[in-house]
């Protein structure tokens, strides 16, 4: 009977509930530009139903009196209704910039913007995620100020990334922080997959990152579900590569006319085989793979109730690379879920993962170099001859360059690279005493390369000798077999405590945190024996390991193994105070640990104190009215940097390496060094930095503009010194980078069809290297790069030229030269010194690597349904370095078109040397220099969303299509492919004919179910 009343009470109660539900509908616009907004997130607080807007930021849904309506939307300010009587709500969200109540990530744990006193700059996930880029990095290119970021066109490299300035001797890149865990790159996530991008660059954001935020952090956050949201959202794209801006060669006609005329001026014997040599190629449309393919195609999945919350991503690409045969294929997947335990107890995973086909990456330094003389594949009436690639000539290049088109298709299918990488975190978390949070986190990254490569035996045509060679002589075949794995663990423990009380607000961390890293590589070859009738190894990928029975030959199977483990533990924590929403104070400190220095100096503190000053908040700026925001800020601290060179893993433990032998009777022992000498004072690069700015927002939210100084120095620098009789680790020296970041941007309508918005960034950049070991100047592996005490690190060094000799009566006039034989035609080098003579001593800086300011700039269109965006970038000031097409006294390469302007009598040239093989003309001089200030038209994209008609036809909540261009046009005068040039810290801005930065066209489609 009991049960009969309940369940009738139970009716009774739903009937009523339905009764009092209402049906409530309305419009959801932007306060902004009074838009309206798709895809707004309306849910009943509390409980998993809900709906979104429409195209036309219309929604319709079921609530009960009393019930309160969540409105949110990313950009956007969360908004709550309480329902009472109304049947139409319309609802107008203000943007999170307007209010500086945006949530940005910051070192362990999230932070509102208003209340950071540093310089943190994001980037919104849908602005990396359409773009036609592997990596993620390289989308970033032009957006951020005081990110520098040179691309790369080759498949697969990852960009050269720099923070405020080179700082470092070994290593300026920085800390990317994927979901929680530190990495060394980000390629491994799917630019679909991102949500936001955070770039941390001052003292204040970076010193909880102690002895790994020194060069700047760029923080990852991959998506996850919304309460009550279900997506299911589908791209793809298609789309082509092609080479812009080649390098402007000699064709066959003026190759001959310069290299005879060459001969004639070094009195040597004229080329005798040009009856045999009757070709016009150019070598780089050669190789070049026309209207390379590229696709992506991505599929995510996003669901979340009261109780879980789950995201899946799914990716595919296929790239192929501008020199025939190129290729990488990718997969990745990621994976967010979270568990709501209880209202106070939270678990979850994080899970990246990617494969790799990697492509036989390629170059076209070969094909700048080779003569146009030869045609790539020779036709005889002799079948043995027929078909075989031709050899360049011995006497122009043909020991040192091999054909291009034959080194395409020799390393075709020869390299098998594969690459598996997961990256993951679990973590739980649980909320205690109404105002504390503590989370612990595990972390792991395994990276692990597997490669394998086939040397073949490969017939050439020789035309001087009328015979068949083997290419590069090799008579042997050879099979090549590496492993290499990377294991990164991470743990933290963290508390939070977050409180408003009063007129006061402090959200506080404390936590512990270790990380491990594990890194073993493995590698081997094996050769066929010439003298076994089972013959060489075959041409087949099956075969291509070192235990190839029977083909290999044991006697010439060697193997070689590298190991090492590092591990640090690090105690943190971080302070943000806000008083009355005027005063902001923020503090953080850090003391790291490592197992790779002495005990004495395992350990060392960083620290940060910033402050900021709502300065629009007080009450004499009431009658203000244009200024809507204004934030006075600035910040100061301590941080490390422990970047090594290359294979150095243990500075304080040098180890040993082979050294003599000694015999004693019939035996020999061999003999083992110790590979430096140990420095018990040994400790990590410090790092002080300050800044200064403001941050502001004017006429109702339209226009900001913010602007920043910051110094950064860097101190005791860790440097590897090799004095010729002594070899060690030790701390010497100092750099200085100091600069400006300026942003702003604009956005307005004309009417309601038609908005636009403008923006754009500048960073200025002075650096200086303070002091150096003992001041002795430090060249690059012998290049014209040279970091030296009053220049910038990696200053180029060498002679200026002041024009041509123009006959021996110049000559005479001049102060002598010392650097070898000279006549006119020649360069004038310049007495820099003023001593009477040309020497060694008169070189000097001659370029600067550093641009003195980048800069990007957009522009943002809307017309009803269509979209037009333009991304600017380009750096100002820089010098970049040729290292290519100047001549060579040991090889004979093609010549650049300029060289047609040579001096070959007085008065023809004062810039371009006469034509003759002399080292006098190739000394690193300004005559290699080249202004490397660029401007680009970066991105044009076109896009068209569907009316909603048709998307209630098609069953889809959003359908985008888009065209897009990357790299359509850049303004330049360099002469290489491209004007960017990465490196290293000490060795950049170096043109070295590298690979062209293509053009990339492609259209795509985003839908959304």
């Amino acid at each position: 009977m009991k049960t009969k009343i309940s369940l009738l009470l139970m009716l009774f109660f739903s009937i009523c509930a339905i009764a009092q539900q209402i049906e409530v509908n309305g419009v959801v616009t932007s306060e902004s530009d009074g838009m309206p907004l798709p895809g707004v997130n309306v849910i009943i607080q509390g409980t998993s139903r809900g709906t979104s807007t429409d195209f036309d930021g219309k929604y319709t849904i079921q609530v009960s009196r009393g019930e309160q309506i969540e409105f949110s939307y990313v950009g956007f300010i969360a908004q709550t209704v309480t329902v009472e009587d109304q049947t139409e709500i319309n609802v107008i969200l203000k943007d999170d910039i307007a209010s500086l109540n945006e949530v940005v990530v910051v070192g362990y744990g999230t932070a509102k913007k208003r209340d950071l006193t540093g310089s943190i700059s994001s980037v919104n996930g849908e602005e990396v995620a359409d773009k036609p880029a592997s990596n993620p990095l390289a989308s970033l290119q032009g957006k951020v100020s005081g990110l520098s970021v040179v691309n790369s066109g080759q498949l697969g490299q990852n960009p050269d990334i720099r923070i405020r300035g080179t700082s470092s001797r070994y290593n300026v890149s920085p800390l990317f922080v994927v979901d929680g865990i530190f990495a060394d790159n980000i390629d491994f996530v799917n630019p679909n997959d991102i949500e936001s991008i955070e770039v941390l660059k001052d003292a204040s954001s970076l010193a909880i990152f102690g002895v790994r935020g020194a060069n700047g952090v760029i923080i990852v956050t991959t998506k996850r579900a919304k309460n009550g949201e279900f997506t299911l959202n589908f791209t793809s794209s298609i789309g082509v590569k092609n080479i812009t801006d080649a390098p402007d060669m000699a064709d066959a006609a003026l190759f001959r006319q310069l290299y005879d005329e060459q001969l004639v001026n070094e009195g040597v014997a004229p080329f005798s085989y040009y009856d045999e040599f009757t070709g016009d190629t150019d070598w780089v449309d050669t190789i070049s793979n026309k209207s390379a393919f590229i696709q992506t195609n991505n599929l995510s999945i996003q669901n979340a109730t009261e109780k879980n919350s789950l995201s899946f991503g799914l990716g595919y690409r296929l790239e192929e690379g501008l020199v025939k045969d190129e290729e990488l294929q990718r997969i990745t997947f990621n994976l967010n879920n979270e568990y709501k335990i209880t209202d106070s107890f939270r678990m979850g995973l994080t899970i990246n993962g990617l494969q790799d086909k990697l492509p036989n990456t390629g170059g076209f330094g070969s094909a700048l170099n080779a003569t146009p003389i030869v045609d790539p594949i020779h036709y005889d009436d002799r079948p043995e001859f027929n078909g075989l690639y031709n050899q360049l000539p011995i006497q122009i290049g043909g020991p040192q360059i091999g054909n291009p088109a034959l080194v395409a298709e020799v390393t075709k299918n020869k390299n098998i690279g594969e690459r598996y990488r997961f990256v993951g975190s679990l973590f739980a978390e649980v909320d205690f005493l109404k105002h504390f949070n503590f989370r612990a986190n595990i972390y792991g990254d395994y990276n692990n390369f597997r490669g394998r490569a086939y040397t073949p035996i490969v017939p050439i045509y020789v035309s001087e000798t009328d015979e068949i060679d083997n290419f590069n002589g090799n008579q042997i075949t050879r099979v090549n077999q590496s492993s290499t794995v990377v294991f990164n663990f991470q743990q933290e423990y963290l508390l939070t405590f977050k409180k408003e009380f009063g007129k006061h607000d402090v959200n506080a961390v404390t936590g512990f945190t270790t990380t491990q890293t594990a890194f073993e590589s493995i590698s081997g070859s094996v050769a066929h024996d010439p003298n076994s009738a089972v013959g060489i190894i075959p041409d087949d990928s099956r075969f291509w390991y070192l235990n190839v029975f029977p083909y290999g030959d044991p006697s010439t199977r060697t193997s070689n193994s590298s190991q090492s483990e590092r591990a640090t533990s690090s105690f943190l924590a971080r302070v943000l105070y806000n008083y009355d929403g005027k005063y902001l104070l923020n503090t953080s400190y850090r003391r790291d640990a490592t197992s790779q220095l002495a005990p004495d100096n395992r350990a060392q503190n960083f620290w940060s104190v910033g402050a900021g000053w709502l300065v629009t908040e007080e009450g004499f700026m009431d009658n203000f009215s244009s200024l809507n925001n204004l934030k006075l800020k600035g910040s100061i601290g301590e941080l490390g940097n422990q970047a090594l060179p290359g294979g150095t893993n243990y500075p304080y433990y040098p180890g040993v390496s082979q050294g003599a032998t000694a015999v004693f009777g019939d035996q020999v022992f061999p003999g083992f060094i110790q590979k430096f000498e140990e420095n018990p004072n040994l400790k990590w690069e410090t790092v002080n930095m300050w800044e200064a700015g403001f941050e502001s927002t004017w006429l109702d939210y339209r226009l900001t503009f913010n602007a920043t100084y910051y110094n950064r120095k860097t101190e005791n620098l860790l440097v590897f010194v090799d004095t010729g009789v002594q070899t060690f680790f030790d701390n010497f020296g100092e750099i200085r980078n100091k600069g400006f970041e300026f942003e702003t941007s604009w956005s307005d309508e004309f009417n309601d069809n038609f908005s636009y918005s403008i923006g754009g960034n500048l960073t200025t950049v002075n650096n200086e290297v303070l002091s150096t070991f003992e001041d002795a100047a430090i060249f690059a592996n012998g290049s014209a790069s040279r970091t030296i005490t009053g220049q910038p690190i990696g200053s180029f060094y060498g002679y200026i030229v002041d024009g041509i000799y123009q006959s021996n009566a110049d000559i005479a006039a001049l102060p002598p030269s010392t650097l070898g034989s000279y006549a006119p035609g020649d360069f004038k080098y310049r007495d820099v010194n003023g001593d009477g003579e040309i020497t060694p001593d008169d070189r000097t800086k001659i370029g600067n690597p550093t641009p003195d300011f980048t800069y990007g700039f957009y522009l943002n269109l809307k017309y009803k349904n269509f979209t037009l965006g333009m991304d600017f970038q380009g750096v100002y000031g820089n010098e970049i370095y040729r290292n290519w097409g100047n001549g060579n006294s040991f090889t004979q390469f093609n010549f650049r078109t300029e060289r047609a302007g040579r001096w070959n009598g007085s008065g023809t040239s004062n810039w371009e040397p006469r034509l003759f093989s002399t080292e006098y003309n190739s000394l690193p001089s300004t005559y290699m220099i080249e202004d490397g200030s660029y401007i680009r038209l970066r991105n044009i994209q076109l896009g068209y969303t569907l009316q909603n008609k048709l998307l209630e036809k098609l069953k889809l909540q959003q359908v985008k299509i888009y065209a897009n261009v990357q790299n359509l046009y850049t303004w330049s005068d360099t002469s290489g492919f491209t004007p960017e040039a990465g490196g290293s810290p000490t060795s950049f801005g170096v043109d070295t004919s590298g690979y062209p930065l293509p053009i990339i066209s492609t259209v795509g489609v985003n839908l959304t179910f």
